[in-house]
């Protein structure tokens, strides 16, 4: 992987920290370049040197973001359900200006549909109709069961200021995944 210049690197982590400031300030729609580039101290283009527009710059965050994800999915995914769910909501915690601005944000309703379909490709291997408490419920209706209240609880958690720490959401998020999957 080539090294990245530590100037681009600062330089990005500060446009990408000014829109998240700004969208927890005003709608999406309002933001302005000009605006991304006061905040983040940088040239108007040196936004457009690494993204084509706000839009761009949106959806490489929460990319950014989903992958992250991803490779916390992929590093639990031999632990049971409360273990795998830690690093997630420790994740989650240490990301909490990214989380509450687009769980809260009016206009990022990508990330909610992103986010749902990461958890519908991570939650699939998981639901088993074959045997046991699932035995023949319908798959998708299972699947979006899970991935609805597992958005609607972290959307809970971090709209009301992380109410429990990390390891206390794990623990009971985890039992309750594991009562239902």
């Amino acid at each position: 992987m080539p090294k990245v210049d530590r100037r681009i690197a600062k330089s990005q982590e500060a446009i990408k920290k000014a829109v998240l400031e700004l969208m927890s300030e005003k709608n999406f729609d309002d933001i302005t370049i000009q605006d991304i580039s006061d905040r983040a101290n940088v040239s108007r283009g040196t936004i457009y040197l690494h993204y084509l527009d706000k839009y761009d710059l949106l959806d490489k965050l929460i990319a950014d973001h989903i992958n992250e994800m991803r490779v916390i999915c992929e590093s639990a995914s031999e632990l049971d359900f409360i273990d795998a769910n830690r690093p997630w909501f420790e994740y989650l915690e240490s990301n909490y200006l990214f989380f509450s601005t687009m769980l809260a944000s009016k206009g990022a309703p990508s990330f909610h549909s992103q986010f749902r379909e990461f958890l519908v490709e991570e939650f699939k291997d998981e639901v088993d109709i074959t045997k046991g408490k699932n035995h023949g419920l319908n798959e998708d209706i299972i699947l979006q069961f899970i991935v609805t209240s597992y958005v609607g609880i972290v959307e809970w958690w971090i709209t009301n200021g992380m109410p429990y720490p990390p390891q206390v959401m794990a623990e009971q998020v985890g039992m309750l995944l594991e009562r239902n999957l």
